[in-house]
């Protein structure tokens, strides 16, 4: 991996008219890792991602992709990147495979290399059963797989993934991420919009989070749920009429405990593992049974909530696409 960033982002601003859709965004991404830019519906996510693979010009600021600038040279930005859009945008009408080959024509590829990249790309997304089968026949999993894999066939560097899971069910989702991380483990760098926090947590290396087009917090997925609020450890006794004994033990080494009666349950915050070692060698040492006892931190939904006040289910759609 060089030193030199696979993306990059100086102070993107975008106007539509009067409305500032996004205001100064600024990100790096060194090569071979994923950047999750998350934020609810109407953030600025899809103008951002559209400024960076050309498709609508920047009001101001700068932007690079394998070192191209997406002004100066749009062209070498195109040559060296793919795009999977919120949408499946493969034609319904031809087969799988002669997706491919149209995407990878339009490229200049030669027909031996797209059978070969054809056939490896329909294997790689569990598609070569239905690579002869007209697109309309797909479920929504396997057009999303198909769009993907259509986007990697000129074996761009650098890929933008514009909430690429949407509308998949959660077997699919999952399926998609495998896909992704193996992507990521052969080099490419990989730029994802995201709703799903899940989506962040498990896939990205860092997070820049986007509300009303501004950058509102960015660091690792860790980094943003301990900036968000105090680790807990959470105690589950086996026997509901040992929580007043469980309680006063917790007592003698943190000051606030919570009690939940109905799950049988204490919560005390905590400082990490160090203090769940602590309390775990206190209950060792005494005749309480537990069902449970761990560290909880917060989720990335706790920081969606303490950023933009709201939590990352509760986003309505907006006008955001109307606009580009």
């Amino acid at each position: 991996m060089t030193s030199t960033p696979a993306i990059e982002a100086e102070n993107l601003v975008k106007h539509f008219g009067d409305k500032v859709a996004v205001d100064g965004v600024s990100f790096s991404v060194p090569q071979g890792t994923v950047l999750g830019l998350l934020g609810p519906n109407g953030a600025g996510k899809t103008t951002t991602v559209r400024m960076m693979t050309t498709l609508t010009r920047p009001t101001s600021g700068t932007a690079r992709v394998a070192g191209h600038d997406v002004v100066v040279d749009p062209k070498g930005v195109r040559r060296s990147m793919g795009l999977t859009g919120q949408a499946a945008t493969v034609d319904e009408l031809l087969t799988g495979r002669e997706n491919l080959r149209l995407i990878g024509g339009l490229y200049g590829l030669s027909p031996s290399y797209l059978k070969r990249a054809g056939d490896d790309l329909l294997e790689r997304f569990s598609l070569t059963d239905a690579a002869d089968r007209v697109v309309k026949t797909y479920s929504g999993g396997m057009r999303r797989r198909l769009d993907l894999a259509v986007s990697l066939v000129a074996i761009p560097p650098v890929l933008f993934l514009d909430e690429p899971t949407t509308g998949l069910d959660p077997r699919s989702r999952v399926e998609l991420w495998d896909v992704l991380r193996g992507l990521v483990r052969e080099g490419t760098t990989l730029l994802l919009t995201t709703q799903y926090l899940e989506e962040a947590d498990q896939l990205a290396d860092n997070i820049v989070v986007i509300d009303r087009g501004k950058v509102i917090e960015r660091g690792t997925a860790l980094e943003l749920k301990n900036r968000s609020g105090q680790a807990a450890v959470v105690v589950t006794v086996s026997n509901g009429g040992d929580l007043p004994r469980a309680e006063a033990l917790l007592r003698e080494v943190v000051d606030e405990v919570h009690v939940d009666e109905g799950a049988r349950q204490l919560t005390a915050p905590a400082d990490g593992l160090r203090a769940m070692t602590r309390i775990a060698g206190i209950f060792d040492d005494s005749d309480i049974e537990l069902d449970d006892l761990g560290l909880k931190r917060p989720s990335l939904d706790d920081v969606f909530l303490r950023l933009t006040g709201h939590r990352a289910e509760d986003t309505t759609e907006t006008d955001e696409e109307v606009v580009l």
